[in-house]
């Protein structure tokens, strides 16, 4: 290979991104432009620029969501959802990681394996165990039923990353009369924090998004809708609102892409961690 085709090589690599990147990008700018434009231009042709730029459809959308209360009560769910999957994920994930008996790779494999069911398998099985213990038509039960969904992969992390922390840090940290939950919260959960910031991200961007369990165990109540039950308002049997449904799905997006680029920086970092063999 001669001088000018390696230099020619990174330049080809760059456009191929480019132009992949430009591909990924060109949904969110379809939305982004039909969110200005009115129904009829929306009907006429989805790729042409509006004819006349309006942000009336993001006031008509943020009164018909109520999104205020919507917003809270999706923040509240992800908030149950995330803290309660960092928690016990954690815990069991560093746990099976220093328990080393006959059965603990058994162990392990039967916590991760619900990862590799699909939920429509047992989407209505779920629905009566969570009447069963009161947590439908609930926002703090709808945040609970997540841990169940959510814990496994979060373990998965977890234990692969407590494997690479020194054991003789515990042992010192004992021998100086530590507890172990003070042993944890104090010394391990602290040297976790990269695979903690990929498990918050990746819990919270799914549970924020999520429709199909917040339709299940919420249903029509308007108190409790979450932002995407309330999007699906939308969409009627013989009409659909386009130009509400593209300005519900920015106002949508926008909190999740904050937090993603609040912590974008530990999300390979942690996974990464999580996949090394101890």
């Amino acid at each position: 290979m001669t001088l000018s085709q390696e230099r020619q090589m990174p330049s080809a690599i760059f456009v191929l991104m480019l132009c992949i990147v430009l591909l990924y990008l060109l949904p969110l700018g379809i939305m982004i432009l039909n969110s200005v434009k009115a129904y009829d231009e929306i009907m006429k042709n989805v790729l042409a620029l509006p004819e006349h730029f309006s942000f009336k459809n993001f006031s008509i959308v943020f009164q018909d969501m109520n999104y205020p209360l919507t917003f809270v009560n999706t923040f509240v769910v992800t908030l149950i959802g995330t803290a309660g999957i960092v928690v016990f994920g954690s815990m069991a994930g560093y746990k099976m990681a220093r328990v080393k008996t006959r059965y603990s790779r058994l162990t392990f494999i039967y916590c991760i394996t619900p990862m590799m069911v699909p939920f429509q398998s047992f989407m209505i099985t779920l629905v009566v165990v969570a009447k069963l213990f009161h947590l439908t038509n609930s926002i703090p039960g709808l945040g609970v039923i997540y841990w169940g969904l959510g814990v496994p992969m979060a373990l998965f992390l977890y234990q692969g990353f407590a494997k690479t922390i020194p054991f003789e840090l515990e042992e010192s940290a004992v021998m100086d009369g530590c507890s172990q939950p003070r042993l944890f919260i104090q010394i391990i959960f602290p040297l976790l924090k990269s695979v903690t910031a990929s498990v918050i991200v990746v819990n919270a961007m799914w549970i924020w998004n999520d429709f199909l369990l917040p339709l299940l165990v919420i249903g029509g109540s308007k108190e409790r809708k979450t932002l995407q039950l309330a999007a699906y308002s939308f969409m009627g049997q013989y009409k659909s609102e386009w130009q509400n449904i593209m300005a519900a799905a920015i106002l949508i997006i926008i909190p999740a892409l904050v937090i993603y680029l609040i912590f974008q920086k530990n999300i390979i970092k942690g996974l990464v961690a999580g996949a090394v063999k101890g």
